[in-house]
């Protein structure tokens, strides 16, 4: 059976929770641990498994025992590796063998592949960098359970200056207001800019209030010379450009 950290404080049993592991039993846990690791670090990017990787990510929370179950479990409850590192912190622990400090370190991980990703476009002309910009935004906003707008403000060399999150609902003019999108490129000195926004039914296809609203705004930023290069729907199937579509 698997132990939790809620049996292990960082590796430390607490007294009277759990009867101590045989010594076999421990040589065997530790034996796997180390040929996961062995694994890890000379295969490459597909030596393990997605539920051996939640296994070592969980290694870090839960010092001894079989993790195994918990991964697997994880995987069934979420979906996807991509849906256990993007669920929230309180539905992570409903998952039995999983606390607080499981959920933290599955947490960091997502961060930091947000971080990674963000990186690869900071600094960079986005339109040159657009697969880059692609993969942050799947990572960013694919598995939300709401539904987000983003307004991504560009410079005259198409650089990122302001990630400006707009607000949550169904975009619309109700959500979104197309003078309001254009003063904001004035105020921050921004050139062009590119709508984001995901469907968190998983399907990027657009609908007509997507159409509409990218049409205003396009046109209110024509009558004072701001560019909107595209619209970007992302879903957990993929994501759709407004622009690819001939939409725009």
């Amino acid at each position: 059976m698997p132990q939790s950290e809620d049996a292990f404080d960082f590796g430390e049993e607490r007294a009277g929770t759990l009867a101590p592991k045989s010594d076999a039993g421990k040589h065997a846990g530790l034996g796997h641990r180390e040929r996961l690791r062995e694994r890890l670090l000379k295969g490459g990017a597909e030596a393990l498994a997605d539920y051996e990787v939640l296994e070592y990510l969980l290694f870090a929370a839960i010092k001894q025992g079989d993790t195994k179950p918990i991964a697997k479990a994880l995987l069934a409850q979420f979906g996807s590796l991509a849906g256990v590192l993007n669920a929230d912190p309180a539905a992570l622990q409903r998952t039995k063998g999983v606390g607080k400090t499981s959920a933290a370190a599955l947490k960091s991980v997502a961060i930091a592949a947000r971080r990674m990703a963000r990186s690869e476009i900071i600094q960079k002309p986005v339109l040159s960098s657009w697969q880059s910009l692609l993969d942050y935004l799947a990572i960013d906003m694919a598995h939300l359970t709401v539904e987000r707008v983003r307004v991504l403000y560009l410079d005259s060399k198409n650089r990122l200056i302001d990630d400006h999150h707009v607000g949550d609902g169904s975009i619309d003019e109700a959500a979104i207001h197309p003078r309001e999108v254009i003063r904001r490129a004035m105020d921050v000195g921004a050139a062009a800019l590119i709508l984001v926004h995901n469907h968190p039914s998983g399907s990027p296809e657009p609908s007509k209030a997507d159409i509409q609203i990218t049409r205003k705004i396009a046109e209110a930023g024509r009558l004072l010379g701001v560019t909107v290069h595209d619209h970007v729907i992302v879903g957990r199937e993929g994501h759709v450009s407004l622009r690819a579509k001939g939409l725009i």
